[in-house]
């Protein structure tokens, strides 16, 4: 399975002066204020810190699952600041490959055919889906259980499944939402030596999480806290 580069020196990610304002009747919440960040193509970066910092709206921001307040949100080389939801959903498709940490498996679908659902969605033929599938499980070492129903599947192999379908459609960045909070160290480890893997061979993966231990696997860092990235010499607490 190929890698789908982005244009030269183009990055995966860029935001500019990014803020995400909730407005709850009378309450006004900045869950961003004013991030800008650059993730290059190939890079493994992890997004850490506590409950409250803004790292999940960042991480719907990055995922284009929201859109910000203000500031600008290139991917690939593609605004998607302003986009509406139709043009945010064919954007998901097409560039973003996502891992969650509760997998996001249909249950009544054996492992391919919850692989092949991005191509469904994307109008790819039959043939050719069922094809793409079974060769991402196998790249996730999984060949053997492309008949499996998730129940008949342990945890970490469920998130392998989810991480085939992240590749399938060959993404300009892979988004890992705490993608080893479910699941035992040994599966853990697991799940993200195949994530330092894919990196490896050229992909570009964004973790976030609030463990450490995990973070520390990444090649870099950023940490949030208050909406803010907070400068490298600072800790989160």
């Amino acid at each position: 399975m190929g890698v789908v580069s982005v244009a030269e020196n183009v990055p995966v990610i860029q935001l500019d002066e990014v803020t995400k304002v909730y407005e709850t009747g009378s309450f006004t919440v900045a869950a961003l204020r004013g991030v800008s960040m650059t993730i290059d193509e190939g890079e493994y970066v992890a997004i850490m810190g506590p409950s409250g910092s803004g790292k999940s709206t960042l991480m719907h921001i990055l995922g284009c699952l929201d859109v910000p307040s203000n500031g600008t949100y290139l991917l690939a080389g593609e605004n998607v600041s302003g986009m509406n939801e139709s043009q945010l959903a064919s954007v998901r498709n097409r560039r973003i490959g996502f891992v969650f940490q509760q997998f996001n498996l249909l249950a009544s679908l054996n492992a391919w055919r919850n692989v092949e659902l991005p191509l469904t969605y994307a109008g790819v033929d039959r043939t050719e889906r069922r094809q793409r599938a079974i060769q991402a499980l196998e790249r996730v070492g999984l060949g053997d259980r492309v008949q499996h129903r998730p129940g008949e599947l342990s945890g970490g192999q469920q998130q392998r499944v989810a991480i085939a379908r992240a590749l399938v459609s060959d993404p300009a960045l892979i988004l890992a939402d705490e993608p080893t909070g479910a699941l035992d160290s040994t599966s853990a480890r697991d799940v993200m030596a195949l994530l330092d893997e894919l990196q490896a061979s050229g992909r570009t993966v964004v973790l976030i999480t609030h463990d450490a231990d995990v973070a520390d696997m990444a090649e870099r860092t950023v940490r949030l806290r208050d909406g803010l990235i907070l400068p490298d010499r600072e800790l989160v607490r």
